[in-house]
Order: structure tokens, then C-alpha cells, then sequence
């Protein structure tokens, strides 16, 4: 086999890498745009130009270094999006503080984890969110907090921990609150501030991101300014962002989705960071893209979805849209032309990647013919390595299926306080593996065939769920389809579907399994179907399979989960 045959492509591309921080990305964007919008937060009633920005976050920064907080350090951070999030997003860059994002979904147990495993000396938080009393959980896990001195908390559970920050303006015992820190930011502060962010490497670890298993503990992905600021300025460059730009984030800011390619791209290019609503909304997007008129929207498929399900979603003017990113998830071919139709997202881009590469290995350019943008996951980003491997980890010919694997500046430092881990996923040359099977064409266009743990081996034959869903959407019944394995004893496994109709449609499972007939193979065709109104999902729109696949499993067979 010839190179040129392998499933092995090295991004190439104009834009070099950068050894910037983070910190000088907002500098940069403040220089050279300081009354342009930085960030637009309409719930909270808060626009602040770059200008703005930059001075919050160097007071938070200062703030933060006033309460004893030295560089390396990690500060948590609890929130839904918020315009604070930016600026704890930076401040913390500017001061050396490693950022540890905390999904808001965590419950007390979840959060202790994330707390101790990355030995958190503070915690940013909002009181409550939904049905969310984060403060309650923070004196659950530490009881010692309700006595405590502002910053001088002393838990035996968490006994790195020293200082609570709650978001806004009500006091609670033993936590300081986040106007105050800003308070502290005196000038002896800000001048130790200006000559900590100017002695800080690129290199330098800065944030902390949980991964979403579905089996284990999560794993701390320790990402760098490297890591991150050239993964957001090429995937900024790949749609042609400008400072005229004003991109709808509703993605959550404590994934890659929403710091990485939301506000900080927005910082390598001096456009605007919108947040519709502090958590998912369809209806506020919409109304966010038609009021601040955006240019770019970013959404995994699910959001996608139900925007275009919003019953005055047709009343919409939304012709301002012009790019942005699906990502997240698998993203239906008929959902990508809707999209792309409905929406004026004609420039509309999908990207893939992990939490571990910071977050993109590949993207699909703007200028790539629509079946490409709609079929594949696009081309490795410059300066990425991409490579398709088999069980024995040897590289498999083009077009030929196989586990995807990254190399890069985008590959993060490692699991942290986790080795063992790191060994297990990171090898000897650094390549990380992905847990995806993947093809790559002769172009170098990569196509997700499905995961590793999602791949269905009926009766020796191995079943791709991907391939099934994409035909179901076919049928102009389907809204939504699922398609995973569940146990059968004489087959091994068999294919189940869970499908959510279009509204006001009905179905059987018959009729269904009638429209596959003579279109799939026989033992590709759902054995088991599912109607259902919703599916189990992480709050960042990743459909839980195992969570379906447990469900199925017990209604089958009569006994508890797998």
C-alpha cells in the first residue's frame, strides 16, 4: 500500500500557529476593536464592547490574586452562560489560574469529585440555577463553609479548598461575592496582574474540562493556551470570521463548544459573543438572531432541531444568518439541508472532535460543495494529523473503516493527576485515539461511521447505526431516530430504534420496518421500535444511548439494566 492509499492526511493551511495566551488574545481584540461589541447578554441586560471586557476581566483577575490565589492554581467555576463566565474565562488566563469548568448539571457527589480531583483552592458559583441550589451543595460537601472567614474555609471533604465566590449580590455566610473580588483589584494588584500574564507561556496548562463517559469517573482534560487558542483562531479562520461578525452561542459555556469555538474564536477575531438565555431556549435563539442580527449560530443537531420545530419558527426573519458550527453529536444529512434552506445558514459548517483536542481535529470548509458539507465531517485542520486504524493499530486504506486517531498542537497535556489514564488513551508518538470509527476518502474528507461502543455485531455481522439513522430520516414521517444494539440470544445483539415522529404524524412499527424492506439489508432492519416524544440526553445535547440501550434491555428481557 502506498502512502498516497493510506488513511493518513496532515492538515496543511495559510494561517500559522501562534504561541499567544489567552490574555493576549483579548488584548489584541481590545486594541484594535475596544468599542466594538465584545459580549451581548439580553437576560441579563448587560453589552459590553472589548474595551469593557478587557477591564473586567483584568479586574477580576486582579481580585482574585488579592485573596491569595498564586499562578497554577485551579478556580471552578458553576454557572450557566452568563456575561461573568467571559469574564472569569479571561481573568483567570490573565493571572495564570487554571480554569476547571463545571457542568452545572453535576449533583453533590459530582461536584465534590470535580472539586477534589483537580484540588480546587476556589469556586466560582452561581447560588442557583433551575432547580440548582449550589450553595446548598457547597455547604453539604463542606459544612464547615457556614462559620467560615470569606477565604479562609478550612473542610475536611475538600481540604484544598479555600475560597467560594457567588455570582451577583446577595450574601452568603462564608462565601465572598463576585463584585467584591472586583472591588479588591487595587493597583499594586493590577500591576502584579500585568506582569504575571506577561511571564506566562504558551504552554502553560490554563483549563480543565470534564469528559462526558458514560462509564468510570470523568476524566480532567488539561488543555493549554496552545491547545485552545489555536484550535479557536483556525476554526475561526476556516469560516472566514471577521470583526463584523456576531456569533449566537446557546451551546453551554463550560464545554469547548462554548469557550473555545464561541467566545474565544470570537476573541481571535474581534466579533461579537451573543448568549440568548442563560440555558438552552429554541425561542430565545431565534429571538437573539433576529434582534441582534447574527451572522453565525452554533448548536449541537438537537438544538438545531427544535429551533426549527418553534411553532412561529416560519414568522422568523433569520436572514442574517450566514455560518456557525453543528457539532457535538452526529448530525443527520436531512437535518444539515434543512438547516442550510430554512435557516439562511448557507455557509453552515460541521466539526468534529473530543474535549482532548481542544476541541476540533477536523471542519468542513465554507466553500466546500454542499454534499460534502452534509455527508462528511470535512478535512483535518491545519496543522493536525488525522489517521485511520485498525484492531492492531496499523493504518487502513482509504475507504476502508477504522478507529480515528488525532495528532497535533491540539492534543491536550493529559488527564490530570492521571497517568495511568493518559498512557491508556495518549501513545509513545502522541497520538490520541477517539473511540470513532471514521473513513477517509481519497480527497481527505472524513466520514464518523459511529463508535467503537456503539457498533452492533448481529450474528457476526457488524452493523453501523449511523447508516440506518441516515436512511430513517428519509422517511418524511421521522423527526428524530435513534438506532443502537440491545442483547438477543441468538443473534448476540439486535437493532433497536427509538423514533420521534413529526408532529401531528403517526406510525407503526410495521409501517416502518415495510419502508426499510428491500432498502437495507435484512438484518440491518429495527427488530425493536420505539416511539417516544424525547430521549435521554446530557445537558449538552449528547443523546444517551446506554441510557436507551438499559431501558430496551430491561423491557425485554424482564431483568435490570446490562
Amino acid at each position: 500500500m502506498n502512502s498516497r492509499s493510506k488513511s493518513y492526511v496532515h492538515g496543511t493551511g495559510a494561517e500559522p500557529l501562534q504561541a499567544l495566551t489567552v490574555g493576549d488574545v483579548l488584548d489584541r481584540a481590545a486594541a484594535a476593536f475596544p468599542d466594538h461589541d465584545a459580549v451581548v447578554v439580553p437576560h441579563q441586560g448587560i453589552r459590553w464592547q472589548w474595551k469593557d471586557l478587557r477591564r473586567e476581566a483584568r479586574a477580576l483577575g486582579a481580585g482574585l490574586l488579592a485573596q491569595g490565589l498564586e499562578p497554577g492554581d485551579r478556580v471552578g467555576i458553576v454557572a450557566p452562560n452568563l456575561a461573568e463566565w467571559v469574564a472569569v474565562q479571561f481573568g483567570t488566563a490573565y493571572a495564570g489560574l487554571i480554569l476547571v469548568n463545571i457542568n452545572p448539571a453535576y449533583r453533590v457527589s459530582e461536584l465534590e469529585y470535580a472539586l477534589t480531583i483537580t484540588g480546587c483552592r476556589a469556586v466560582i458559583a452561581v447560588p442557583a440555577f433551575k432547580t440548582s441550589d449550589y450553595v446548598a451543595m457547597l455547604n453539604e460537601i463542606a459544612p464547615e463553609l457556614a462559620s467560615a472567614v470569606p477565604g479562609r474555609l478550612r473542610s475536611d471533604r475538600v481540604p484544598e479548598l479555600d475560597l467560594v465566590i457567588t455570582l451577583g449580590d446577595a450574601e452568603h455566610p462564608g462565601c465572598m461575592r463576585y463584585p467584591d473580588v472586583i472591588a479588591a483589584a487595587d493597583r499594586a494588584q493590577l500591576a502584579r496582574l500585568g506582569v504575571i500574564a506577561a511571564g506566562l507561556d504558551a504552554d502553560d496548562p490554563i483549563n480543565i474540562q470534564f469528559t462526558s463517559g458514560t462509564t468510570g469517573t470523568p476524566k480532567a482534560a488539561t488543555l493549554t493556551h496552545h491547545n485552545i487558542v489555536n484550535n479557536a483562531s483556525l476554526s475561526a479562520g476556516i469560516m472566514k470570521f471577521t470583526a463584523d461578525d456576531r456569533l449566537c452561542v446557546p451551546v453551554p459555556m463550560y464545554h469547548c463548544f462554548g469557550m473555545v469555538l464561541g467566545t474565544l474564536l470570537c476573541a481571535t477575531r474581534g466579533a461579537a459573543t451573543i448568549f440568548p438565555s442563560a440555558g438552552f431556549d429554541a425561542s430565545a435563539v431565534l429571538d437573539a438572531v433576529e434582534t441582534e442580527r447574527c451572522t453565525a449560530l452554533h448548536g449541537v443537531p438537537t438544538m438545531f432541531i427544535a429551533e426549527l420545530d418553534e411553532p412561529n419558527f416560519a414568522g422568523r426573519d433569520l436572514t442574517s444568518l450566514r455560518t456557525g458550527i453543528m457539532a457535538g453529536a452526529p448530525c443527520p444529512v436531512e437535518l444539515m439541508h434543512r438547516v442550510m434552506q430554512e435557516m439562511h445558514l448557507t455557509e453552515i459548517t460541521i466539526g468534529y472532535g473530543m474535549t482532548e483536542t481542544g476541541p476540533l481535529s477536523t471542519q468542513t470548509s465554507i466553500d466546500d460543495p454542499p454534499e460534502l458539507r452534509v455527508t462528511t465531517v470535512g478535512r483535518a485542520l491545519p496543522h493536525t494529523e488525522i489517521k485511520i486504524v485498525d484492531e492492531d493499530g496499523d493504518i487502513v486504506p482509504r475507504g476502508v473503516p477504522g478507529e480515528l486517531c488525532t495528532r497535533g498542537y491540539c492534543v491536550m497535556r493529559g488527564y490530570w493527576g492521571d497517568p495511568a489514564r493518559t498512557a491508556e488513551e495518549i501513545d509513545a508518538a502522541h497520538w490520541i485515539k477517539s473511540g470513532d470509527i471514521a473513513q477517509m476518502n481519497e480527497a481527505g474528507y472524513l466520514a464518523i461511521v459511529g463508535r467503537l461502543k456503539d457498533m452492533i455485531i448481529r450474528g457476526g455481522e457488524n452493523i453501523y447505526p449511523r447508516e440506518i439513522e441516515e436512511f430513517l430520516y428519509t422517511n418524511p414521517k421521522i423527526d428524530e431516530v435513534e438506532v443502537f444494539g440491545v442483547p438477543d440470544d441468538k443473534y448476540g445483539e439486535q437493532v433497536a430504534a427509538w423514533i420521534r415522529l413529526k408532529g401531528g404524524e403517526r406510525a407503526t412499527a410495521e409501517e416502518i420496518q415495510a419502508f426499510c424492506k428491500g432498502k437495507l439489508a435484512h438484518f440491518k432492519i429495527p427488530y425493536y421500535i420505539r416511539f417516544v416524544e424525547e430521549f435521554p440526553m446530557t445537558v449538552t445535547g449528547k443523546v444517551q444511548k446506554f441510557v436507551m440501550r438499559e431501558q430496551m434491555a430491561k423491557d425485554i428481557n424482564g431483568v435490570g439494566p446490562l
